[in-house]
């Protein structure tokens, strides 16, 4: 009896970026939630990934109605940096990615093997879009950029989780970025939430944001889709464009009763240097609450 012969599927896009950098923001989930998904009504709100041989990964991937979900994950096989990546799915489907660098272009080709619920068309569809929005993130990245920062607190990270969101504490951490720094709203997922100061006239400003993701504990992703301006909500035009939706992260990674807390922010180069300067008071200023 012959075996059945499984049908495979290839999509692939050609990347005017750097191997480098392709390589980083295919498989660093800081950079994975920001491209996976294949139509705008759709997110990853969580990844994480152990990139070698024998690893595992996961993608939670979402509507962001909230109707319907599902996690996207599996074991690599086979792992060459800047070449070859291979992996099995959870319903035992092989993937293989290849990257080819042509002078300043990279060729990602992904092939995969079909399911039997939807049809090879609509499957096609689906992993070229997402495709297609890496190579734009890939290829717009530098616009908006992924900072990184984070500390070791000495404490659990239920503590650590905790002390950041708790109103009394949030303002004083925050009290770095504005004396009068505070939130409304809540911090369930799904949640829409006001960051809210005033500046030195005395005029309300602020980020209108969504709790895109939290799991107690572990990570927490806030989504900027607009701000707050004289103490009115702006969520469409040019004062928003830049700023809607750009990512706000909270991982927290907890050995022995000691939590490293990372921060991951997505800036335009405008705000870098001060990110630079006020983030790692923040940090500190946080450390200092949670071990006193």
């Amino acid at each position: 009896m012959k075996k059945d012969l499984k049908t495979t599927i290839k999509v692939s896009a050609i990347v005017k970026a750097q191997i480098d950098l392709v390589w980083k923001l295919w498989t660093d989930p800081v950079h994975i939630i920001h491209w996976n998904f294949a139509s705008p009504d759709w997110q990853t709100t969580y990844s994480e990934n152990d990139l070698k041989t024998g690893g595992r990964f996961l993608s939670r991937m979402e509507a962001k109605d909230g109707s319907f979900g599902f996690s996207f994950e599996g074991e690599y096989t086979k792992i060459e940096v800047n070449k070859c990546i291979e992996y099995t799915l959870a319903d035992k489907r092989d993937v293989q990615v290849t990257f080819n660098a042509h002078g300043d272009k990279i060729i990602i080709a992904e092939t995969f093997e079909a399911e039997q619920e939807n049809s090879v068309e609509l499957q096609k569809t689906g992993w070229q879009a997402i495709m297609d929005n890496f190579k734009k993130y890939a290829e717009d990245y530098g616009k908006i950029e992924v900072m990184h920062f984070e500390i070791a607190i000495n404490c659990s990270s239920e503590i650590v989780y905790n002390s950041i969101l708790e109103e009394d504490k949030y303002k004083e951490w925050t009290s770095v970025f504005n004396p009068t720094s505070h939130f409304k709203g809540s911090w369930d997922k799904g949640s829409k939430i006001l960051f809210i100061g005033t500046d030195q006239d005395g005029k309300t400003g602020g980020m209108v944001s969504k709790i895109r993701e939290n799991i107690p504990g572990k990570f927490l992703s806030i989504e900027h889709n607009g701000i707050i301006k004289d103490g009115k909500e702006i969520t469409n035009g040019p004062d928003v464009t830049e700023w809607a939706g750009s990512l706000e992260n909270y991982s927290f990674i907890e050995k022995n009763n000691r939590t490293i807390l990372s921060i991951d922010i997505d800036s335009n180069p405008e705000f870098r240097q001060y990110f630079l300067k006020t983030w790692p008071k923040a940090l500190d200023k946080i450390k200092l609450i949670c071990e006193r």
